[in-house]
């Protein structure tokens, strides 16, 4: 019985685990589609913007149902491996062997539209710009949300300054370019300066970045939730057997 206890513990903590991230995850999706100053909502306003950007601004809708998931199965696991019920074990064993088959699906399909999505990138950039030279310095919450943007990432424009040529900020305040491309200097931001030796990149070159920096650590952790997955479906079964033998 050593075993099994031990077995229905760690059922037990994991899925709470689980059911938490689920609680989590749940409350950004609520979050991004409520906050209408969200990233997502102001690449919704880009006029001109590609088709496929719309399945990108679904990912509120996403994480709502990704963390209704995990909840679901961090319940399923907790009651089932408590209450030793057959029936919730095997459910949760179907939900995480579904959802594995899902990820393995969705890994292949990004890897065989992989070269689509530098095309993508170029039409939401094309639209980024368009956005800018239109907006910027005009519409009070374009022009807030590029704001924050460039001075979280410590990026600016999309590309680079010259995004912002021709744009209102830049006709009315004498060819000038935001301070956000001008880090750590005084003077007004024009050509010289933004052109000079603190020259900071644009956003999207700043995130692609980031990702490849990151790339190691996101297969990381993607290679560590699919072992944890066969992990739980192993324990689980094993927990449904013994239960199913001992009510024999």
């Amino acid at each position: 019985m050593g075993c099994f206890g031990f077995l229905k513990a760690m059922m037990f903590v994991f899925n709470g685990i689980i059911f938490l991230a689920g609680v989590a995850i749940l409350g950004v999706g609520i979050w991004v589609k409520v906050d209408s100053g969200s990233i997502l909502n102001f690449l919704g306003k880009i006029e001109d913007a590609p088709a496929e950007l719309s399945q990108v601004l679904n990912v509120g809708y996403l994480l709502i149902a990704l963390g209704a998931l995990l909840l679901v199965i961090g319940f399923l696991g907790c009651c089932g491996a408590v209450r030793e019920s057959k029936c919730m074990l095997l459910l949760f064993f179907i939900i995480v062997l579904l959802v594995f088959i899902a990820e393995v699906a969705g890994a292949i399909v990004i890897l065989v539209f992989r070269p689509l999505a530098s095309e993508l990138f170029t039409k939401i950039g094309t639209a980024a710009v368009k956005n800018i030279q239109k907006d910027y310095g005009q519409n009070a919450d374009i022009t807030g949300l590029w704001n924050t943007t460039m001075s979280t990432l410590k990026c600016c424009g999309f590309y680079n300054s010259s995004d912002f040529v021709g744009s209102p900020y830049y006709v009315d305040h004498n060819q000038q370019y935001p301070p956000q491309c001008c880090p750590g200097i005084d003077n007004p931001c024009n050509q010289t300066m933004a052109g000079g030796g603190t020259t900071i990149t644009g956003c999207f070159l700043k995130i692609k970045q980031l990702i490849d920096d990151n790339t190691a650590v996101i297969v990381g952790v993607a290679l560590g939730i699919a072992a944890l997955e066969i992990c739980a479906m192993a324990v689980s079964m094993i927990l449904f057997c013994r239960i199913k033998s001992m009510s024999a």
